[in-house]
């Protein structure tokens, strides 16, 4: 929840993904996708990459993704790829999510669903704010956004991909 308000924040999708391993926070990220201008920057996307840098490995079978939102279908097959062990998400995505655009899993991973919808009151509202698309503005390809993009690269860093 605290990685989607961070995205909400800072006017991206509010989505946000932590990944545990051994019982321990390995990765975390939310959607970066406005502010990298890259349509491929989701927080799950985000999370696989830092949790492959922490345990040196690509596979996560023993690891574990929750995200707050039902991945799309790209990053399922992400998800797929590395072979997630279990992902819990919290809503499920009626527009875009991977079971409605038969988007692949792996076998083995394990799927927990809609764990807001059964425990949170305005999940409804979280889930339509998910699938709200924002036209960008002009005064985001001003001369100071590589300088902007940069430092929040490098906060970026700093916070998801963690030093062993």
């Amino acid at each position: 929840m605290a990685e989607a308000q961070v995205a909400a924040t800072a006017g991206e999708v509010p989505v946000g993904a932590v990944i545990v391993a051994a019982g321990r926070i390995i990765a975390r990220s939310h959607n970066l996708t406005e502010l990298l201008t890259d349509v491929t920057a989701h927080a799950e996307i985000q999370a696989i990459t830092a949790a492959s840098n922490y345990l040196g490995n690509k596979y996560l079978q023993k690891c574990t993704l929750y995200v707050t939102l039902e991945p799309c279908p790209m990053c399922a097959g992400a998800l797929f790829w590395s072979q997630m062990g279990h992902v819990v998400y919290g809503a499920s995505d009626d527009k875009r999510g991977y079971q409605k655009h038969g988007g692949p899993m792996h076998p083995k991973t394990k799927i927990t669903s809609g764990v807001w919808q059964r425990n949170v009151p305005n999940y409804s509202l979280i889930s339509s704010q998910a699938n709200e698309t924002k036209p960008r503005h002009d005064s985001q390809h001003n001369g100071h956004h590589c300088s902007r993009r940069t430092s929040s690269l490098d906060r970026f860093n700093r916070s998801v991909l963690w030093s062993k």
